[in-house]
């Protein structure tokens, strides 16, 4: 696949990705806000409407600015490894999960910049697990399959040519 189709397909899936994450908030924000939690499976699984003004598991309330600028400095890194893997077909499951990994963070930094907090539904109340969103499972999802990858499937020769291209001059053997 050329780079152009390649960048093409990652922009429309970003913005499918992004618009399921977004609706799912927006059916949050219509159907449980406000309203008691509801029982998917009764002492297990619910959907709880939270206000989350902080980053994972709460931490650092109300620091939105900081997490914006974060988020887009990491996208602006996300973006350039993926242009600079693009040509490589043995690599198209990394990005593949850097455009899911980019859409869970757009997602979590549309809600921080429009509304100053980002919304959150999801709870498993039988561990009492701090409540997420579907942009968060992107993330963790995407972070737990490269690491995957980058251990048990990608062998260090594969590995040694990523690094290769993500070097300044990319893809030139030293």
């Amino acid at each position: 696949m050329n780079s152009k189709r390649s960048f093409l397909c990652a922009a429309a899936a970003l913005i499918l990705l992004i618009a399921a994450d977004q609706l799912t908030k927006q059916l949050a924000v219509q159907y449980l806000y406000q309203n008691e939690p509801f029982e998917i499976i009764p002492g297990v699984f619910e959907l709880h409407f939270l206000i989350n003004k902080g980053a994972a598991f709460g931490i650092m309330q109300n620091h939105q600015y900081f997490f914006a600028a974060v988020t887009c400095a990491v996208l602006c890194v996300l973006v350039w490894v993926y242009g600079k893997t693009v040509s490589l077909p043995r690599f198209r499951p990394i990005r593949l999960l850097l455009i899911l990994l980019m859409s869970g963070a757009v997602g979590n930094l549309l809600d921080r910049v429009r509304l100053g907090y980002v919304i959150d539904f999801f709870y498993f109340k039988l561990i009492d697990f701090p409540i997420f969103n579907v942009a968060d499972c992107y993330v963790v999802v995407s972070v737990i399959l490269l690491t995957v990858l980058i251990l048990f499937v990608y062998k260090e020769e594969d590995l040694d040519e990523l690094g290769r291209h993500l070097r300044p001059g990319g893809g030139k053997k030293s």
